[in-house]
């Protein structure tokens, strides 16, 4: 005999979960006591904050493949814990989220910390379950994630009530992971067509990005561009999908982008969407596209039906895993050499920012960067004006990756390089963050510290929320209210928390102190490094004086 709980932890090292991340609480004590006798093979992540451990479960899955596990208590554990399973539903990564739950006998009654799981959670997840048996624990633990991890991965969300996990039961665990799924592959008729399409374009383009990548997928996708010649442009957020030095590689399809992105996306006849919920970033806010028929020839291919059709209407809709799709293609050729040189050439005079007005000028500190980073290494951001340096000014190699969140949620770069260190410890997990999108989740770093996790952190420290800044000056200019910030001082933060830490005034100062601070991570210690940016230098090509100038001139002209 055994209770809920030893049979759910039980059953998820039979599926083949390493860690949880969460928060403990009284509703999943059950859980808790069975995790004790699973530690090694099983680990359990203490976090300082539900929103913190949801992060790090969403990102451990966009890294590994393999559903992040989230554990939280009920009301306001499963609150705090949202901001991540949203992030994990828009950026189409795996995540259990299991919440404990009142005991059954005081359901409707607006118990103590009740909430409805399905209301609550029903239209950000892909499946909320209650499970009410512990016999059907294995059963529903399997279908959470198959559901997870199959179509469009995605969250789900498990509710475990108090009394189910302490209720004994005879049935047995999960023995073994799950059967692979076999992927979807391309109906012949509709790669046939795929090709014939692309074979017959003026101006063909690929946008590719989203999740469910193998190495092989990717470097199959690769070859085939560079092969016909055909520009790449990667989706919101999804850089490290091909190999930026690949000579078709021609920039990022994300918020702000570059005007060269955008006229390629207008100006190509016929775009092969691979992977793609074709969201509002990637389209220029649905501009660059026509809502719901483009004029230019769209394939549209997804592993989910849902999502072929949900905005756009493609002139071929194809339902097939990205790496079969990518291995099946051939070959083609056309008239459009000049059209991909000139879309790489758009990309590469972008790329190299101009120096800013900043004690610490973040373009010499990407190029600089850009010549030491291991090959290897894991990116992370969260949200703010400040992502625009690794995301357009930072060349991902093929081994690199990018964990930085399409929900545009501040707070997930720090919790994603923990979970990304503790995943891959050989790897180095840099995480660029502003200074309020650091004070989201600092505490986090406690986290780290306790479980050898050792991510290098840079802070880009301006003193203001700059993206809403930007918003200001643009349409009331000179009225800044509600976006300044006195903060503490991070190197004493994070010394505190046993980083190491020091603060870089100048751009001369960064690359020793960065070598130093690789060379903490290294030896097992995280590091945080705090620079010192100028508000004026909003972003890579904006001042804010400018953006003012300008604002109030349109406004004398009105």
């Amino acid at each position: 005999m055994r209770n809920g709980g030893q049979i759910l932890v039980e059953s998820l090292v039979a599926l083949g979960a390493k860690m949880a991340f969460g928060v403990p609480g009284e509703s999943y004590l059950a859980v808790l006591d069975a995790m004790h006798d699973t530690e090694g093979r099983f680990d359990y992540i203490l976090c300082r904050n539900e929103g913190g451990a949801s992060f790090m479960a969403a990102a451990y899955g966009k890294l590994t493949g393999q559903p992040g596990i989230c554990m939280v208590t009920r009301g306001p554990g499963a609150s705090n814990a949202m901001i991540g399973v949203h992030t994990a539903m828009q950026d189409s990564t795996p995540m259990l989220l299991f919440v404990g739950q009142i005991a059954q006998s005081d359901r409707e009654r607006e118990s103590f910390q009740e909430v409805d799981y399905r209301a609550v959670f029903g239209s950000m997840v892909k499946y909320v379950v209650e499970i009410t048996d512990p016999a059907r624990i294995p059963e529903h633990l399997a279908r959470a994630w198959k559901t997870a991890v199959s179509g469009r991965m995605g969250p789900v969300v498990v509710s475990l009530p108090e009394d189910m996990l302490a209720a004994l039961s005879d049935t047995a665990p999960l023995s073994q992971p799950l059967p692979p799924l076999s992927p979807a592959h391309p109906d012949p008729a509709a790669m046939h067509q795929a090709q014939t399409l692309l074979a017959q374009a003026q101006r063909p383009l690929i946008i590719t990005g989203g999740t469910g990548w193998t190495a092989q997928g990717k470097a199959a996708l690769q070859a085939f561009a560079v092969a016909s010649d055909i520009p790449v442009l990667t989706a919101f957020r999804c850089q490290d999908a091909i190999d930026n030095q690949a000579p078709v590689f021609a920039g990022e399809a994300g918020v702000g982008m570059w005007p060269h992105v955008a006229d390629l996306i207008k100006s190509a006849d016929v775009i092969l969407a691979l992977n793609l919920r074709m969201d509002e970033m990637t389209t220029g806010a649905y501009t660059l596209l026509s809502v719901p028929q483009p004029t230019q020839t769209l394939i549209h291919v997804h592993p989910a039906s849902d999502e072929l059709g949900k905005i756009y209407i493609p002139t071929l809709p194809v339902q097939s895993d990205p790496n079969a799709f990518a291995t099946a293609l051939h070959l083609v050729t056309g008239p459009w050499s000049a059209w991909r040189a000139h879309a790489r050439a758009g990309y590469e005079a972008a790329f190299v920012a101009p120096a800013q007005p900043s004690p610490v000028d973040m373009a010499a500190v990407m190029a600089y960067l850009g010549a030491n980073l291991p090959h290897d290494a894991i990116i992370t951001n969260g949200a703010g004006n400040f992502a625009a340096w690794p995301s357009r000014h930072l060349c991902f190699g093929p081994a690199m990756r990018l964990l930085a969140p399409q929900s545009g949620a501040m707070g997930y770069g720090v919790p994603a390089a923990i979970a990304a260190s503790l995943a891959e410890p050989d790897r180095l997990a840099l995480c660029f963050a502003g200074d309020g999108d650091f004070q989201m989740t600092c505490q986090e770093l406690a986290t780290a510290a306790q479980h050898g996790a050792a991510p290098l952190i840079l802070i880009l420290n301006n003193g203001i929320y700059g993206t809403i800044r930007a918003h200001q000056e643009r349409q009331f200019p000179a009225r800044v209210f509600g976006t300044t910030m006195v903060n503490p001082d991070f190197t004493a933060l994070a010394r505190a928390y046993g980083f190491h830490a020091e603060k870089v005034d100048a751009t001369e100062a960064f690359a020793a102190a960065f070598d130093r601070a690789l060379a903490a991570t290294k030896a097992g210690t995280g590091a945080v490094l705090t620079l010192a940016i100028a508000a004026e230098a909003i972003a890579p090509r904006q001042k804010i004086s400018t953006l003012r100038q300008a604002a109030l001139a349109a406004q004398t002209k009105t």
